[in-house]
């Protein structure tokens, strides 16, 4: 029986991820802050299904003793490394404590697999902000990477302290470069749930407006579910490397809101409230994915659709939400 070892495992990522491994036999392991114990109702919500099939680990990316103690007790063989401050405008309102979680963790878990456990297997979560302001559309993983935010920096540096381990101490290392990936599982803080939930929030009368920011800029986004297979894909492969993972198509904020208000049948014009408050300091406009090296080499494609994800979305939160009227 494999075992893994999962950090960022009570997110969005880390909850379909956990199901995907138990499905196929893996002993799962993961680490979980103390305000995930100390706030088991939401921060340990999207594992409780499986909580008693899996095993949880107190901890932080950036405790270095703990994770050595941790590696070098489980033995996985492999890591996937999820955890970080993964909202793009909070890293600028806190860009010191963004740059020493995503960085440190990164660079803290690569160095015990180093020293404990060097033939385990390493993912490192990417992200599609790492491109920019891009100078090509659709971007592939010959596109260089322009950040304009502290997170997109943070998954820059991730990523290059990744290809160094693979590099000059032989670990099997890569990245996932993933686009845009949501589901019902997605935080509230995230603009797509944002819109899905005040959405039905409006529709069941408790919410009146939805403030939003530059509705304009354009995303690939996919369904989370379909992206955890990729990661385990590129874990199975005989050599390591790095896949840019998206659907190939990139849709407005504003069409991701016409279609939730619509399934809903309300009109979101008047709902919505453009706040040029809640603008980002720099914007990245458009991201689009080439996921062709993913397709030919991993066999992986998307399942689920941009209309299939919004309605799916928003079905589940109208059951939430009614069930707390």
């Amino acid at each position: 029986m494999k075992k893994a070892f999962i950090t960022g495992i009570t997110g969005q990522d880390g909850s379909y991820l956990a199901e995907l491994l138990l499905a196929k036999n893996y002993e799962v392991h993961g680490l979980i802050v103390r305000h995930a114990i100390e706030d088991k109702v939401n921060h340990l919500s999207r594992i409780k299904h499986i909580q008693d099939k899996i095993h949880l680990h107190y901890g932080d990316v950036t405790d270095y003793p703990t994770l050595w103690r941790l590696l070098a007790k489980i033995q996985p063989d492999e890591v996937y490394h999820l955890a970080a401050q993964s909202q793009v405008g909070i890293s600028f309102e806190d860009d010191f404590g963004t740059l020493r979680v995503n960085i440190n963790g990164t660079h803290n878990i690569l160095s015990v697999i180093k020293e404990t456990c060097p033939k385990a297997k390493f993912y490192f979560a990417g992200s599609s902000e790492m491109f920019g302001q891009a100078k090509e559309s659709p971007q592939n993983e010959n596109t260089p990477f322009n950040p304009v935010s502290p997170y997109a920096i943070s998954k820059v540096t991730g990523f290059y302290l990744t290809k160094m381990y693979c590099e000059s101490y032989s670990l099997f290392a890569c990245s996932g470069i993933l686009f845009n990936h949501e589901s019902p599982r997605r935080g509230f803080e995230f603009v797509t749930r944002k819109i899905t939930s005040t959405a039905v929030k409006i529709k069941l009368g408790l919410e009146k407006e939805l403030r939003l920011g530059n509705i304009e800029t354009k995303r690939d986004w996919g369904f989370a579910g379909d992206y955890v297979e990729a990661m385990w894909l590129m874990l199975q492969q005989d050599k390591p490397d790095d896949y840019v993972i998206g659907t190939g198509e990139n849709h407005t904020v504003k069409e991701f809101i016409e279609l939730a208000f619509g399934y809903l049948d309300l009109d979101w014009r008047k709902y919505v409230i453009i706040d040029e408050k809640l603008y980002r300091p720099a914007e990245v406009y458009e991201l689009k994915a080439d996921y062709s090296k993913a397709k030919k080499i991993l066999g992986w494609e998307p399942k689920v659709k941009f209309r299939e994800l919004v309605k799916m979305m928003v079905e589940e939160d109208l059951i939430l939400f009614s069930s707390k009227k």
